[in-house]
């Protein structure tokens, strides 16, 4: 491959000065093949390497278009010299050489045009692809924290709910001591109706109301442990 890139960079020896109108046809003809085979292989490389191209064929498109620029030259020299033939159907063959020649190195100038706006083409649309590729992460990431936003959102409102029901479980709690609490005082004014009936000693009555004290101790631990439980789930939940 280096090897015919070498070979298609190099210019043909000979140009027009001091060389004859055959020799500098012979030329012009030799370089219009070298440029039609590079240009068969450029266009294999455009197709064979999935538009990759910007390590393999820059210094091969630049020798095309040197040989191009070299074989418009050519045809400038040819077409002073057949002017200058003295016979005027040798100046009308020529001519017609020389036509063909600029015919054909213009239709090979137009491939590389063409090759050369299908790899601007190709560079726009990688660079287009890079951008929307860029937004899409972009975009991506916008989401993620619209995702993260409403997980908290939801976090919060399970949060809440979950107060909610522990504030409603303490105050039935609450509600059911109280309402033992009554029935306690009920029961104790009956057992004093009781005692005091079948004179009973002030030291067992004394016992009762110490029992009383105990059971007054154990209802208010009771109610604060409650309270605190609530309050620990509902620091735990913020």
């Amino acid at each position: 491959m280096e090897s015919s890139l070498a070979s298609a960079a190099t210019p043909l020896e000979g140009g027009g000065g001091g060389n004859t109108l055959s020799e500098i046809y012979q030329n012009a003809k030799k370089l219009q093949l070298r440029t039609r085979d590079a240009l068969e292989r450029l266009e294999r490389l455009e197709y064979s390497s999935g538009g990759n191209l910007e390590s393999q064929t820059p210094e091969l498109s630049a020798s095309i278009k040197r040989d191009l620029t070299q074989i418009q030259s050519l045809c400038v020299e040819m077409d002073r010299l057949c002017r200058s033939l003295p016979s005027k159907s040798h100046r009308d063959l020529w001519k017609r050489k020389v036509e063909q020649v600029t015919e054909e190195a213009e239709s090979l100038k137009q491939s590389l045009d063409k090759y050369f706006l299908r790899n601007q083409k190709r560079t726009m649309e990688a660079k287009e692809r890079a951008e929307l590729l860029g937004r899409a992460n972009g975009e991506s990431h916008i989401l993620r924290i619209f995702d993260e936003e409403a997980q908290a959102r939801q976090s919060v409102r399970s949060s809440a709910r979950m107060l909610e029901e522990a504030s409603l479980t303490g105050e039935a709690i609450l509600s059911a001591m109280s309402g033992s609490r009554e029935r306690l005082k009920n029961a104790q004014r009956k057992a004093l109706d009781v005692l005091n009936t079948v004179g009973l000693s002030n030291s067992v009555l004394r016992l009762i109301e110490r029992r009383h004290r105990v059971d007054n101790w154990i209802k208010y631990a009771g109610m604060i442990l409650t309270l605190a439980i609530v309050f620990i789930i509902w620091r735990w939940t913020r």
